[in-house]
Protein backbone atom coordinates (compact mmCIF):
# COMPACT_ATOMS: atom_id res chain seq x y z
CA UNK A 1 0.00 0.00 0.00
CA UNK A 2 3.07 1.77 -0.08
CA UNK A 3 5.92 2.38 -2.12
CA UNK A 4 9.50 4.58 -1.00
CA UNK A 5 12.07 6.33 -2.53
CA UNK A 6 15.00 8.04 -0.69
CA UNK A 7 17.12 10.60 -2.32
CA UNK A 8 19.64 13.24 -0.37
CA UNK A 9 22.99 10.88 -0.05
CA UNK A 10 26.27 11.70 -1.28
CA UNK A 11 29.58 12.61 0.20
CA UNK A 12 29.73 14.62 3.14
CA UNK A 13 32.78 15.82 5.41
CA UNK A 14 33.34 14.56 8.95
CA UNK A 15 31.48 17.42 10.87
CA UNK A 16 29.36 18.20 8.33
CA UNK A 17 25.26 17.69 7.45
CA UNK A 18 23.26 16.14 4.71
CA UNK A 19 19.35 15.34 5.02
CA UNK A 20 17.70 12.78 3.34
CA UNK A 21 14.40 12.51 2.44
CA UNK A 22 12.03 9.54 1.61
CA UNK A 23 9.00 9.84 -0.67
CA UNK A 24 6.19 8.15 0.03
CA UNK A 25 3.09 6.85 -2.12
CA UNK A 26 -0.23 6.13 -0.97
CA UNK A 27 -2.98 7.46 0.75
CA UNK A 28 -2.52 5.43 3.28
CA UNK A 29 1.18 6.99 4.38
CA UNK A 30 -0.42 8.62 7.78
CA UNK A 31 -0.96 5.60 9.37
CA UNK A 32 2.52 4.10 9.05
CA UNK A 33 5.09 3.98 11.75
CA UNK A 34 8.03 5.33 10.08
CA UNK A 35 11.73 4.44 10.14
CA UNK A 36 15.43 4.87 8.65
CA UNK A 37 17.72 2.15 8.61
CA UNK A 38 21.75 1.88 8.04
CA UNK A 39 23.84 -0.97 6.64
CA UNK A 40 27.47 -0.60 6.27
CA UNK A 41 29.84 -3.00 4.28
CA UNK A 42 30.09 -6.08 5.52
CA UNK A 43 27.57 -4.99 8.23
CA UNK A 44 24.10 -6.07 9.79
CA UNK A 45 21.44 -3.35 8.85
CA UNK A 46 20.63 -1.24 11.80
CA UNK A 47 18.07 0.67 13.33
CA UNK A 48 19.03 4.72 13.32
CA UNK A 49 15.30 6.52 13.83
CA UNK A 50 12.19 5.97 13.97
CA UNK A 51 8.67 8.38 14.02
CA UNK A 52 5.10 7.97 15.26
CA UNK A 53 2.02 8.02 12.24
CA UNK A 54 2.26 11.79 13.50
CA UNK A 55 5.32 12.87 14.76
CA UNK A 56 4.64 12.89 18.53
CA UNK A 57 7.18 10.23 19.01
CA UNK A 58 10.80 9.34 17.99
CA UNK A 59 13.34 7.29 18.57
CA UNK A 60 17.12 6.92 18.02
CA UNK A 61 19.98 4.55 18.45
CA UNK A 62 22.30 5.95 20.84
CA UNK A 63 24.65 5.84 17.95
CA UNK A 64 23.03 8.92 16.36
CA UNK A 65 21.01 10.22 19.05
CA UNK A 66 21.99 14.13 19.41
CA UNK A 67 23.40 14.00 16.11
CA UNK A 68 20.42 12.88 13.77
CA UNK A 69 17.05 14.46 13.68
CA UNK A 70 13.58 12.52 12.46
CA UNK A 71 10.95 14.22 11.17
CA UNK A 72 7.99 13.92 8.75
CA UNK A 73 5.14 15.78 6.86
CA UNK A 74 2.05 13.46 6.08
CA UNK A 75 0.55 16.37 3.63
CA UNK A 76 3.76 15.91 1.63
CA UNK A 77 4.13 11.76 1.89
CA UNK A 78 7.36 12.87 2.95
CA UNK A 79 9.57 11.72 5.77
CA UNK A 80 13.29 13.10 6.64
CA UNK A 81 16.61 12.49 8.75
CA UNK A 82 19.02 15.20 9.31
CA UNK A 83 22.01 14.36 10.04
CA UNK A 84 24.68 16.65 11.50
CA UNK A 85 28.17 16.52 12.74
CA UNK A 86 28.84 13.57 10.75
CA UNK A 87 31.30 10.72 11.73
CA UNK A 88 33.05 7.93 9.13
CA UNK A 89 31.26 5.46 10.73
CA UNK A 90 28.26 6.70 9.57
CA UNK A 91 29.15 5.86 6.14
CA UNK A 92 26.25 3.33 4.89
CA UNK A 93 23.25 2.50 2.59
CA UNK A 94 20.54 4.29 4.46
CA UNK A 95 16.83 3.05 3.62
CA UNK A 96 13.72 4.54 4.68
CA UNK A 97 10.89 1.77 5.92
CA UNK A 98 7.18 1.78 6.60
CA UNK A 99 5.35 -0.38 9.44
CA UNK A 100 2.08 -0.88 10.14
CA UNK A 101 -0.32 -1.05 12.51
CA UNK A 102 1.08 2.82 13.66
CA UNK A 103 2.43 2.63 16.89
CA UNK A 104 5.47 3.51 17.93
CA UNK A 105 6.71 2.32 21.33
CA UNK A 106 10.61 1.63 21.18
CA UNK A 107 13.29 1.18 18.77
CA UNK A 108 12.39 -0.73 15.32
CA UNK A 109 13.66 -3.78 14.16
CA UNK A 110 13.96 -4.70 10.53
CA UNK A 111 12.30 -8.25 10.44
CA UNK A 112 8.69 -5.92 11.79
CA UNK A 113 8.76 -3.50 8.76
CA UNK A 114 6.26 -3.99 5.87
CA UNK A 115 7.99 -1.53 3.29
CA UNK A 116 11.50 -0.76 2.30
CA UNK A 117 12.97 1.63 -0.31
CA UNK A 118 15.89 0.80 -1.87
CA UNK A 119 18.59 3.17 -0.01
CA UNK A 120 21.07 5.54 -1.12
CA UNK A 121 24.33 5.51 0.08
CA UNK A 122 26.19 8.13 2.24
CA UNK A 123 29.81 8.29 2.28
CA UNK A 124 31.76 10.43 4.90
CA UNK A 125 35.26 11.24 4.60
CA UNK A 126 37.80 11.73 7.19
Amino acid sequence: QVQLVESGGGLGQTGGSLRLSCAASGRTFSSYVMGWFRQAPGKEREFVAAISWNGGSTFYADSVKGRFTISRDNAKNAVYLQMNSLKPDDTAVYYCAADFPGRLVGALVASQMDYWGKGTLVTVSS
